[in-house]
């Protein structure tokens, strides 16, 4: 009367920090700190329908197995750490058909001292992360491989406006040509496989992905910071865009912005007229807008 229509199982929250020794130096180090999810699919359904476990590796091993090629693997990027983890898992077990990996990486930045970077001590960057999710498919060998940018807070406080929208007898907003603009980004990029190529091109050719973060985060905040915001609509856009521009072995991007409002005191019962100045950080409702922009000749879908 039932049956199995998809099922997947691994482990996750396998966290772990690792130190890349400069070879000249070992006082120059590097630190990446990372949060992984690993989800194996393939020929499992009798441990479901039959209690048959013969066939699972348990999630014991496969967080044994993030933890051990984290150590004997170079980890940095995670898009490459990603593949080789689902290239591992894919070859070493016959009943693995595909393996989904997420990895939270969190944003440790080296601390300035007169000026210079210092050469082993870093500080917290959060809630900011950096994130990847690679979805391989061992029977077509084909795969999804999407990176992001989360939780990076900014506003600014003039530069923005909102005006010339709809308005109905629902409306109570008021236009305006300043107002303070503030989000979380939320921005994901997806990338095209056929320029990227396989899963030891992933692994091989870890400055592709480097570059599409740190042009994406960059684009991000200088947009955010240049332009004179006519909506987050069109801001999102043209971040987009740019990233397109600037990065070929991008498919498409994705952004989710809050948008969080501040709003004025009104302080005339203090006999204060005017206040421009002094804002209540509304924290809900929030305005939420997204968009996802691709090329022209893209063919891909949400």
């Amino acid at each position: 009367m039932s049956e199995i229509i998809e099922s997947s199982y691994g482990k996750g929250n396998v966290k772990f920090l690792k130190v890349k020794k400069d070879s000249s130096n070992p006082k120059i180090q590097e630190v990446l700190e990372a949060n992984v999810l690993v989800l194996l699919r393939g020929k499992f359904d009798a441990s479901y329908t039959d209690a048959d476990n013969s066939s699972i590796v348990p999630t014991d091993t496969v967080k044994n197995t993030i933890l051990v090629e984290a150590k004997t693997q170079n980890v940095w990027p995670i898009e490459s750490f990603a593949a080789h983890l689902a290239k591992h898992f894919s070859k070493k077990y016959n009943q693995v058909e595909g393996v989904e990996v997420n990895i939270v990486q969190t944003k440790w930045t080296k601390i300035q001292i007169n000026g210079k970077n210092h050469e082993h001590s870093f500080k917290h960057d959060g809630p900011e992360t950096r994130q990847t999710y690679l979805n391989f498919d061992k029977l077509t060998q084909s795969y999804v491989l999407k990176s992001s940018i989360k939780d990076l807070t900014v506003l600014k406080s003039t530069g923005s406006m909102f005006y010339g929208y709809n308005v109905c007898d629902y409306t109570t907003l008021k236009p305006t040509k300043d107002r303070i603009l503030s989000t979380d980004v939320s921005s994901t990029w997806k990338f095209d496989s056929k320029k990227i190529g396989s899963l030891d091109d992933i692994i091989n050719n870890g400055s592709i992905f480097d570059k599409a973060y740190n042009e994406a985060r960059d684009i991000t905040l200088e947009l955010f910071c240049k332009e004179n915001s006519p909506s987050v609509q069109a801001t999102m856009y043209n971040m987009a865009t740019k990233i397109l521009n600037n990065v070929p072995q991008i498919e498409d991007v994705t952004y989710i912005l809050p948008n969080k409002h501040y709003i004025l005191f009104n302080l005339e019962w203090k006999g204060i007229k005017g206040n421009d100045d002094l804002f209540y950080p509304s924290p809900d409702p929030n305005g939420l807008i997204k968009c996802t922009v691709g090329r022209k000749d893209s063919k891909s879908k949400l």
